[in-house]
């Protein structure tokens, strides 16, 4: 799947996405109520500046006593008393209110950053056993993107957001209870006013998710770009592509910004007709309170209550529109993280798949196809034996195969139809695991994370002892190089291992394999970028690590074609010509003389 194809179709099916969420939300459900329970006294504190409002006016404006009876018996608050006590509640109140709002923040910054962690890391592990195919089909900007950025937008917006609905909830109702104790003719024509506000957010939703997807697309192309400029610098350097790719930088940018002003053209209407409906609403009470209160029917008191509540609840309804739109567009990165926890990777175990104990006797291809791409063939119908300790050289034609071929055997790619077994099983019926653990790698390019020298070259076999290393150290002729580095063993490599020499990368590499110690070595043109002196070492490393091996090796080198047992030349995805070095120099017109003769040949006068 193309992660740039994007539909995120359920983003909008709010019951669906809230199942889906639902398992990560629930471990943390008790911080979650705990937070709702203080959002509903904060939203509700909203109406008591607005509640005060009456007394005040009533009883201290209009210097009248607060005459009022509990229990039979009479009481009486002075004016004098309520100036006093109504500005100290109001500061109180607003005190505890801002507590109360602290630990709310707190417990929603708590509670979000831990789905979110979950989310990432379940996403990651998904990620991690996806196949090759995957990562040949997607740019890692997008992967990046949609594996790191959307969980960020979606689970942590949505906890802030429920938190912000519920406080936003109470407080209205809160409000509301005010202006229906204030007078409930009013608060009706101002619910209903609320009411038609709220229409024009149902109009943008697909608007803001095809905006949301273009964006995700366009923001993973760009650290694709990074990325690129980062990795290719010295290509960007040595034939001046600074300015290609600042003007790919600038289209990206520049399409981003169109694609926001879009969606900004389209939305930012919402906020001015909620305000104009608001305000129509308004002067409606504005009007018809006049009226109650000049008949006799509202006091000026409860008037100012009810105008200061409708300000207080109108006051959200002004941004709404940019609140909404973050609100859909939360849904719209769930939608496309749950798109994410549905893909499978293409590479997966049978149901009872077996455990490869090791290589017995031989490797068969029989009759195999496969192709990358539909109806364009890589490999075709080809067959091939390998038997146990031998080694099996594999030459031909750029992008005829070879690679392809040995990439089939730990199962990066599964073949479109035929077989490849291992003692006369498929490897379809190993478990994925135990098929790779029993077959060791060293790539023309090799991946040095970043870390030690020590746990790169752990990394074939974690369990191996302090004797193991050493001698895979030793096998992989490493022992100069470790003693000149000032931490030896325990020298931070820098990204990708590039504060290394091209033949040290390749021998680290080796002593990886090495240490794994597995029956098959597959070496795919692993000296081929090396000079002649770095050649010369690692070849020695390489004689190390395929004695008494089943290998494969990918090489354009004379020594390592000509001691190989047999030499399988591969054309245009056949198996062109089979047999050692002497046998197939016999071959008139062979493919295998033709490419000797083109490539050797000099080398060989030379040796």
């Amino acid at each position: 799947m193309k992660l740039s194809h994007t539909t995120a179709q359920n983003s909008f099916k709010y019951r669906w996405l809230l199942s889906r969420i639902w398992p990560y939300i629930k471990p943390y459900m008790f911080r979650i109520i705990c937070g709702f329970l203080i959002a509903i006294p904060l939203g509700l504190l909203d109406g008591v500046t607005a509640f005060a409002l009456k007394p005040f006016m009533d009883y201290v404006v209009g210097k009248q006593d607060w005459i009022f009876h509990i229990f039979g018996r009479e009481f009486t608050l002075t004016w004098q008393t309520f100036a006093f006590i109504i500005p100290f509640g109001v500061i109180a109140f607003a005190g505890f209110q801002g507590v109360l709002r602290y630990l709310n923040d707190y417990i929603s910054s708590w509670t979000s950053q831990r789905i979110t962690n979950d989310v990432k890391l379940d996403l990651f592990h998904k990620l991690i056993y996806m196949d090759p195919q995957f990562y040949d089909e997607n740019p890692s900007g997008i992967i990046i993107t949609r594996y790191m950025g959307d969980p960020q937008t979606a689970s942590a917006g949505i906890v802030d957001q429920i938190k912000t609905i519920t406080t936003s909830l109470f407080g209205a109702l809160g409000l509301i209870g005010v202006m229906l104790y204030s007078s409930w003719k009013l608060a009706f024509i101002g619910v209903l006013v609320l009411c038609i506000a709220f229409i024009p957010v149902a109009l943008i939703r697909k608007r803001i998710k095809a905006t949301s997807n273009k964006n995700m697309v366009i923001g993973g192309n760009i650290t694709t770009n990074i990325n690129e400029t980062y990795n290719g610098n010295k290509v960007m350097a040595a034939y001046e592509l600074q300015q290609r790719q600042e003007n790919y930088f600038k289209k990206q940018i520049w399409d981003s910004f169109n694609v926001n002003m879009s969606l900004t053209k389209r939305a930012a209407w919402m906020s001015p007709l909620m305000y104009l409906i608001a305000s129509i609403g308004i002067a409606i009470v504005l009007g018809y309170g006049t009226h109650l209160i000049t008949s006799g029917q509202m006091t000026a008191g409860s008037f100012a209550s009810f105008v200061t509540s409708l300000l207080l609840l109108y006051k959200p309804v002004k941004t709404l529109g940019g609140t909404l739109t973050g609100i859909q567009s939360i849904f719209v990165a769930m939608g496309r993280v749950f798109e994410l926890f549905d893909l499978n990777p293409a590479i997966q175990d049978k149901k009872d798949a077996i455990e490869l104990k090791g290589l017995n006797d031989k490797i068969e291809f029989q009759n195999v196809w496969f192709e990358y791409v539909s109806n364009q063939p890589v490999l075709k119908n080809l067959s091939l034996t390998i038997k146990k300790n031998e080694t099996l050289a594999i030459v031909g034609n750029s992008g005829g195969g070879k690679s392809t071929l040995v990439n089939l055997l730990p199962r990066f790619y599964d073949i479109k139809s035929g077989s490849i077994k291992i003692d006369g099983v498929d490897i379809r019926d190993f478990t994925i695991n135990s098929l790779r653990h029993n077959i060791a790698m060293v790539f023309q390019d090799n991946f040095l994370f970043s870390g030690t020298i020590r746990e790169n070259i752990l990394m074939g076999n974690p369990d191996a002892t302090e004797e193991e290393l050493e001698q895979a150290i030793e096998s992989a002729h490493l022992q100069e190089m470790i003693a000149d580095l000032p931490q030896g063993l325990d020298t931070l490599l820098g990204e990708r291992g590039m504060t290394l020499s091209g033949g040290q990368r390749q021998r680290v590499a080796i002593a990886r394999a090495m240490i794994k110690n597995t029956p098959i070595v597959i070496l795919d043109e692993a000296t081929s970028a090396l000079d002649n002196k770095s050649e010369a070492i690692v070849q020695k490393a390489l004689d190390n690590l395929i004695k008494n091996k089943t290998v494969f090796v990918i090489a354009h080198r004379l020594s390592t074609i000509k001691n190989a047992d047999r030499i399988a030349v591969i054309n245009e995805g056949e198996l062109a010509e089979l047999g050692n070095h002497e046998e197939l120099m016999t071959i008139e017109n062979g493919h295998y003389k033709a490419l000797y003769e083109m490539q050797f040949k000099k080398q060989d006068v030379v040796l």
